[in-house]
């Protein structure tokens, strides 16, 4: 599969059209720039538009930096639809296409890691989705229960899981709570 399909198919649901050759071409070169592979690596999966529709919602598209809203010291600094890092800092900016272009490389990056961690584990679209949107969001899907449980083959076990992720510096938050019962459903092949 391409990798890049999702990506077209997400911005043309955005747009509520298609594009002319010319967007292709422009778009196409944004994600060249960024790193995004046009082919996959043998066994890597990719994101498909549910799972790319779920963190659009739950990231959002911020174009100016700000701080972590439920850390103590606001840390880390965010921008875009969830990048973290070096250089995003208190007053960076970015133009959308900056935005678009780092999550293009960013999905890419953890899909290929929730790929390599569940290995030939038999997983769905929606399940693969779920656990991408997970991954992006904490960063833990190897070290996570509910990881493991979804590489045992355990899925029941798995989605349980969803709702113990809940916190940000030991505090429950309702965003993280709404998030992850929508991730659960997408792993469950019951969302939107």
């Amino acid at each position: 599969m391409d990798p890049r399909k999702p990506i077209f198919d997400a911005a043309r649901t955005a747009k509520g059209s298609g594009f002319t050759q010319i967007h292709v071409d422009a778009i196409n070169a944004a994600l060249d720039q960024a790193g995004v592979p046009r082919e996959l690596v043998p066994g890597q999966r990719a994101v498909g538009t549910k799972g790319i529709a779920l963190m659009h919602k739950w990231e959002g598209s911020k174009l100016v930096a700000y701080p972590d809203p439920g850390s103590k010291d606001g840390n880390p600094w965010t921008i875009g639809r969830g990048a973290t890092g070096p250089g995003i800092t208190k007053g960076t900016v970015w133009t959308q296409a900056q935005v678009d272009a780092r999550f293009a490389q960013d999905l890419v990056s953890y899909a290929a890691a929730v790929s390599k961690f569940i290995g030939d584990t038999p997983t769905t679209q929606d399940q693969f989705d779920a656990l991408v949107a997970f991954h992006y969001n904490t960063g833990k899907i190897a070290a996570s229960t509910l990881g493991k449980l979804h590489k045992a083959g355990n899925y029941a076990g798995a989605a349980a899981e969803f709702p113990k992720w809940i916190y940000n510096d030991g505090k429950p938050m309702d965003g993280l709570k709404n998030r992850r019962a929508d991730e659960r459903k997408l792993y469950e092949g019951k969302w939107p």
